[in-house]
């Protein structure tokens, strides 16, 4: 194929045969059949070939604007199926010249608000014919239009059925003839909760009796179980870009993301699979939410920021251990294990076994544990604490209530304290009882006197119990030492010896009666009957008072380890007296149960009401108090 420039390939009139294919320009191929755009150079070539074609005064005839928008920007109808061997689309019927004169015929458009109008009338096309030359009637082509606003800078968003239809009319009137197509937004990533293991019931707990709990709520704090997809990630969906009606392209927003891992905190990790990106536990236990962050997170131990009140929590019955960082309110309650609290607790803790610690107050609530330490490093005020089976750690203690294993508090005031070792650096006005007592300065508060108890054990009552068990020990030793001397007498009697003796050998086939033999046994039997029987009935009644003693004096050898396992020794000492302190013995149970371990109220009655005051074994303004059981009072 011989090579022609863009005039030569340029129709003027209707479309001949001569040339079979001829390329117009790099990537616009001219066929007998219409122009073609060459699929593989679309993009910034085709753009420059049609821009080459309009700015050369040409424009395309039968053009197929929709498509021809498609070529050069990627919007509107797919495009039409090709082939391997002609990768082309038809997109016109030809290329034509746009002459001067016609060109004249098109006016200026107003263009705002991203919008481009024209005003139709009437047009005409001077006549050469004439001495002066005359004006014939002409009309506008929409392929000329085309080229026309191409040139004028409006290379996208022409309105095709508009301008066709304003032409046709041939009316006077303005027109919107192209608009600016505006980005698509697109959409934001979002999470979704996929399980509802993570969500909250603040509805009010159905009890066992079916009646409802308005204290407590029903699913505080979720637990959930290890492999457990909580949230996923939603995507992010790109806009779809818009054109200026330059064809300048107009981007979308970027839609936000959301970034998984920044929500995942212990416990939790990221997994990216073919249904999509899931948050996933990594372990079982609670569920916990950092509201500043959103950050989940997953462990054995509950955390809370929120405190405990009417409107956060309510009451809380839980099965592992919890740590709070918020105030606990008057009169709400936590139970749990080992419970940790950060800020002031007003309310009630309550442990089934583990470590109290209360980092700040207690004040007017209670902390009390059935199997395991009480740690309170604030001030406690007007609070009750006990540890059953436990040590009490207290910095300062005002008019409170304290008991337990072992109890230490650096300053007590006005309190009410029982133990079994106590240790305090200085009391004023409390009334105390242990089986050890070590106090650095002690004295009255105002009105309120300074009481001391030596806890020592009452044994007189397992005195007596242990004496009634020997003599009914002593009681059935003599009885069957009785029933055994008669017993061998019986047994000491001739025939009945001789029959015994006689009857065993026969029994272990020592010895064989003959036929005449057996009779003379037999009368032997039964001369010796009423013996035998009297035997079997004393041997049962030896063996039956031996029982007796052998139960009872088993009995008091555990009455006596009870009683050497609680006489230890039983001891005060005050360094310094600061004022009248009494010292006094107080009498307990020896029963083997703990000493401390009763309610708030028994414990103040014995320590308040003196009903158990015993006999004063030290007492005195100044000095100093060292006593115990094994020595003798030293006051100085």
């Amino acid at each position: 194929m011989r090579s022609e420039t863009l005039a030569d390939m340029v129709d003027s009139t209707e479309p001949t045969s001569r040339e079979s294919e001829a390329v117009v320009e790099h990537g616009i191929i001219r066929q007998a059949d219409g122009v073609y755009a060459a699929l593989g150079s679309l993009g910034k070539v085709f753009h420059s070939a049609v821009d080459r074609v309009f700015e050369t005064g040409n424009y395309f005839a039968g053009i197929n604007y929709p498509l021809f928008i498609r070529l050069l920007y990627g919007i509107g109808p797919e495009l039409p199926a090709t082939t391997p061997d002609s990768p082309m689309v038809r997109f016109a019927s030809h290329i034509v010249p746009f002459e001067p004169a016609r060109q004249a015929l098109y006016k200026a458009l107003k263009i705002e608000n991203g919008t481009a109008a024209y005003y139709f009338e009437p047009v005409f096309l001077e006549d050469g014919e004439g001495p002066y030359g005359a004006e014939a009637p002409a009309q506008l082509t929409v392929d000329e239009f085309i080229a026309d606003m191409w040139n004028k800078g409006v290379r996208f968003g022409i309105d095709v059925p508009a301008v066709r239809a304003a032409i046709a009319s041939a009316k006077s009137e303005r027109v919107i003839v192209a608009r600016r197509l505006d980005a698509s937004p697109g959409r934001d990533a979002v999470i979704q909760e996929v399980t509802d293991g993570i969500h909250r019931s603040d509805a009010p707990r159905q009890m066992a009796n079916g009646k409802l709990d308005l204290m407590s709520f029903q699913n505080r704090f979720p637990q959930i179980k290890e492999k457990v997809r909580l949230l996923h990630k939603v995507p992010r969906k790109l806009g779809v870009g818009g054109f200026e009606m330059s064809g300048l392209p107009i981007e979308p927003a970027i839609p936000a993301d959301v970034d998984l891992n920044k929500l995942a905190g212990l416990g939790m990790r990221v997994e990216n699979t073919e249904d999509g990106e899931f948050l996933v536990s990594t372990m079982s236990g609670f569920l916990s939410v950092d509201t500043a962050s959103g950050q989940l997170s997953v462990g054995a131990k509950i955390v809370s920021h929120e405190g405990v009140s009417t409107r956060t929590t309510g009451n809380l019955q839980l099965t592992g251990d919890y740590e709070e960082f918020g105030e606990i309110q008057e009169r709400r309650v936590v139970e749990g294990e080992s419970i940790t609290v950060h800020a002031d607790v007003f309310g009630n803790v309550i442990s089934r076994g583990g470590t109290v610690i209360l980092n700040n107050n207690l004040v007017g609530g209670s902390a009390v544990n059935a199997r395991g330490d009480i740690r309170i490093k604030g001030v406690v005020s007007s609070a009750t604490v006990q540890a059953a089976m436990g040590e009490v750690t207290i910095g300062r203690a005002e008019n409170c209530l304290i008991t337990g294993t072992r109890v230490t508090v650096e300053h007590a005031v006005n309190c009410q304290i029982m133990a079994e070792v106590l240790t305090i650096g200085q009391a004023e006005g409390c009334s105390v009882a242990a089986r050890t007592v070590n106090i650095g300065s002690a004295g009255p508060r105002r009105q309120v006197e300074m009481v001391v108890y030596a806890l020592v054990p009452d044994n007189d009552k397992i005195n007596d119990v242990i004496e009634q068990v020997r003599e009914r020990v002593g009681t059935f030793e003599q009885l069957a030492a009785q029933k055994q001397a008669e017993l061998d007498r019986l047994q000491n009697e001739p025939d009945v010896r001789k029959y015994v003796m006689l009857a065993s050998k026969i029994r272990k086939n020592e010895l064989t009666l003959t036929a005449e033999q057996v009779p003379q046994f037999q009368r032997m039997a039964t001369a010796v009957g009423p013996q035998l029987k009297a035997i079997g009935k004393l041997s049962l009644e030896v063996k039956a008072a031996q029982a007796e003693a052998k139960s009872g004096s088993d009995l008091v050898a555990q009455l006596v380890e009870q009683k050497n396992a609680t006489a230890g020794a039983s001891s005060v000492e005050i360094r310094e007296l600061l004022g009248e302190v009494q010292v006094r013995t107080m009498r307990f149970n020896p029963d083997g149960s703990s000493v401390h371990h009763m309610p708030p109220k028994d414990i103040r009655a014995r320590l308040l009401s003196g009903q158990v005051l015993g006999e004063r074994i030290a007492g005195g303004s100044a000095g100093a108090v060292r006593w115990t059981t094994a020595a003798e009072t030293q006051s100085a």
